[in-house]
């Protein structure tokens, strides 16, 4: 077969990426395999009935779960050795049009497919035109060249050039092209003569073409935190369904009502990324309108902790976890808000949800405003990517300064105006001893005040415009 240089580049960029996609998946393969291997190896070594710890579940519950799991840790033992072998030997299985679809041909009756059907499927996944980007080249792509106006036109090979209909050996498709999506971003590219690439594929269900255009965004511009939350934050709580988002100031007080951008994530796949990317662009024109010029997210992964031997028989809780689209969400967030001039800030997600329930959803909580777990979570985010702590300020004594109301935990700055200072000596009271003569003392000595007055100037120091109710 001949073929000039450019498609032949073509087709060898297109296998490359391929099989770097499926040894990327091998190696997660892998740590899946091992991981599981490792958790079984302990489990089985436990007694049954053996309590576990926080983090490490305990032996099985009875006899014939602890042999169904040796027999499971015998299959993935097998399973891992064929994984490992091929891992080291560079050998990976790709599929085109997926695996999926290959095993649906064993299954048409459950697939409501005829065999053309499938087969006209199946010869979709590899009927496809891909070409890279040259930046410099006219409209950014000599191979698939799309002009602003919509109109494709392909470059042949040197044996099909008698098929040409326009100058130079290419092609002209008869229809034109329009991008709904950020079609503007990509006139704009496309003008300019930077690189764009393209892949034209077939829609057996619809039956039409569609052509797909990508690039390369620059690398996102790193700002230095406080710089960043100049303006406030915006905290963001993910869940399997709905992103929750609350708006707080600089100085961690939340700001207006809470925020909630649901999607679905039935159907298919391209749908379901459609409606992730439609909550996020939401997300971020409310932020835009907010006055805020960061967003904090938890930097969560559940990529180890899915597994049915880590939280045992909780099987709604683990197809929660798995459900939630944590790695597109987490990646989509960052490169969407690159091209908004948004910051994006990672914070520890432990006890966000259980200390913003327990510190921030009472007091929020009014006859017009009803804030849920995660509305309180989204306060505790984005206070802790302020700096601030996530519990609120401490109320003052009750009735007097002593220890009948109990001591204060969090005190003012020592050397701030308005200060506590030490209170009278304890040898300048009058002291009935009379009156007292037979009762035990209950007020506190000078040795107490002088433990109050050290616990006063520690260095445990609130923002005095906090929220204190």
């Amino acid at each position: 077969m001949q073929s000039s240089s450019r498609w032949a580049g073509s087709i060898t960029k297109a296998t490359h990426d391929q099989w770097a996609l499926a040894r990327r998946g091998q190696a997660a393969h892998l740590d899946s395999l091992e991981s599981g291997v490792r958790s079984l190896k302990r489990r089985l070594s436990l007694a049954l009935g053996a309590k576990g710890s926080r983090h490490a579940p305990g032996g099985y519950r009875s006899r014939r779960e602890w042999h169904a799991k040796a027999r499971r840790l015998a299959v993935l033992e097998d399973r891992l050795a064929q994984v490992r072998q091929d891992f080291e030997a560079g050998i990976v299985h790709v599929v085109r049009g997926g695996k999926r679809l290959l095993n649906t041909r064993h299954h048409l009756d459950q697939a409501q497919l005829s065999e053309e059907q499938w087969r006209a499927r199946w010869e979709a996944g590899r009927f496809f035109l891909q070409a890279d980007g040259e930046s410099g080249k006219r409209y950014g792509n000599e191979t698939i060249r799309l002009t602003p106006d919509g109109r494709v036109s392909i470059r042949l090979p040197a044996p099909l050039e008698y098929l040409a209909n326009a100058p130079h050996g290419r092609y002209v498709l008869s229809c034109r092209v329009a991008f709904a999506h950020r079609g503007a971003e990509w006139a704009d590219r496309v003008e300019a003569n930077r690189a764009v690439a393209y892949r034209i594929h077939l829609d057996v269900e619809r039956g039409r073409w569609y052509i797909t255009a990508s690039w390369t965004r620059p690398k996102a511009r790193t700002l230095p935190l406080v710089a960043a939350c100049a303006q406030g934050v915006v905290g963001v709580d993910m869940n399997a369904d709905h992103l929750a988002a609350y708006r707080l100031d600089p100085h961690g007080n939340p700001v207006g009502d809470p925020e909630r951008f649901s999607f679905d994530l039935t159907g298919r796949a391209a749908h379901r990324d459609a409606r992730v990317r439609h909550a996020l662009t939401r997300l971020l024109h409310w932020t835009r309108r907010t006055g805020a010029q960061a967003i904090a997210i938890e930097d969560l992964d559940f990529a180890t902790g899915k597994t049915r031997e880590k939280h045992g028989r909780r099987k709604r809780f683990r197809q929660l976890i798995s459900g939630m689209p944590i790695a597109r969400l987490r990646a989509r967030i960052v490169s969407m808000a690159t091209v908004l001039g948004i910051a994006v800030v990672a914070v520890d997600p432990a006890y966000t949800s259980k200390w913003g329930a327990r510190h921030w959803a009472e007091p929020l909580t009014s006859s017009k405003r009803t804030m849920t777990r995660h509305d309180a979570a989204a306060v505790a985010i984005g206070r802790r990517a302020l700096g601030h702590p996530v519990r609120r300020r401490t109320v003052p004594p009750r009735h007097h300064r002593s220890d009948g109301g109990g001591p204060r935990t969090v005190q003012t700055e020592p050397g701030s105006l308005g200060c506590e200072g030490p209170g009278r000596p304890a040898t300048g009271r009058a002291h009935d001893a009379r009156a007292r003569a037979g009762k035990e003392r209950t007020r506190g000595t000078s040795a107490s005040s002088t433990v109050r007055d050290a616990r006063s100037a520690s260095r445990w120091v609130q923002d005095p415009l906090l929220q204190t109710e």
